[in-house]
């Protein structure tokens, strides 16, 4: 007589299970870093790409308009804030996005002195000739990331006025921002200094010289954003390192932008032209991974 044989399934035992979840945590674990390398490596790639662009249109730029970059002083002609980054993108957008009038005076009101340039205060049939007078945009809107600077600092934006009409071109480290728009990813602005051909030195140590108005005998002057850098990150207002009442904010900016290689004298990189700082992967200017238009080729 035949016995029935039967064959019992085997089932991973809990051991087994728990030695196994452990493993594919341990791996991913030792991925997700490198993936965030990889990732920040990317971004640092596309942001060199994107200093690129703006550098090429202030070069047009300087061509269309008597051999000059944008000035990039703290305060416009009238003494009221409107710092660097502004002008950096008004130059290269306008202040409507719309192109650059050449008969700017870079004023915060987005007037000449006796009427408006840019929309939305210039309309209809004035808007169209005003228009024909402009030369367009100096870099291409997918490069400018331009964006508000209502729409960056929703919790307030210090000295600046007219902050919905003011825009700045950001960089590409988007990060999520409280600010109530639903435009909410948005990238830190992009810093930008313009070198003064009478300059003949590059330290922090000027005194009194040294303000909003006057770079002493320095090539730049770091006030020239600091009331925008003083507005510390959006996600909770956190300091910067180039915040220039805050720790060695001088001294670290002349310290970042100093050409070493240049030992008889402080000089700084690109003392003919200007200088582009992007915050970087953790959105504060100043730390070392900082993206600038002198450390890259």
């Amino acid at each position: 007589m035949k016995t029935k044989q039967t064959h019992q399934k085997r089932a991973f035992t809990i051991i087994e299970l728990l030695t196994v979840m452990s493993i594919i945590i341990v791996l991913i674990g030792m991925l997700v870093p490198a993936l965030n390398q990889v990732r920040k490596f990317s971004m640092r790639v596309q942001q060199a790409a994107q200093l690129k662009a703006i550098s090429a249109g202030l070069e047009m730029f300087k061509n269309d308009y008597d051999n000059e970059y944008p000035d990039s002083g703290a305060l416009d002609i009238m003494g009221r804030e409107y710092c660097g980054a502004m002008k950096l993108a008004e130059a290269m957008m306008g202040r409507d996005l719309l192109g650059f009038h050449p008969k700017s005076r870079f004023r915060e009101d987005a007037r000449n002195g006796t009427r408006q340039l840019y929309a939305p205060y210039v309309a209809g049939i004035a808007l169209r000739d005003n228009l024909k007078e402009r030369k367009g945009t100096y870099i291409a809107e997918d490069n400018a990331n331009a964006y508000r600077l209502a729409n960056l600092y929703a919790g307030g934006t210090g000295g600046f006025r007219d902050s919905n009409d003011i825009y700045l071109l950001c960089d590409v480290f988007k990060r999520n921002i409280n600010n109530g728009t639903g435009d909410n990813k948005i990238g830190m602005p992009v810093l930008y200094y313009k070198s003064d051909p009478a300059g003949v030195t590059h330290d922090p140590n000027e005194g009194p010289q040294l303000t909003k108005v006057s770079n002493g005998f320095n090539f730049y002057n770091i006030y020239d954003n600091d009331e925008l850098v003083r507005l510390g990150k959006p996600e909770g207002g956190i300091r910067h390192t180039l915040d220039s009442s805050f720790g060695r904010g001088e001294q670290d900016f002349y310290e970042i932008t100093r050409n070493r290689q240049i030992e008889a004298a402080r000089r700084p990189f690109r003392q003919d032209s200007f200088i582009l700082i992007s915050a970087g992967w953790d959105g504060e200017y100043g730390t070392g991974d900082d993206v600038t238009n002198f450390d890259i080729k």
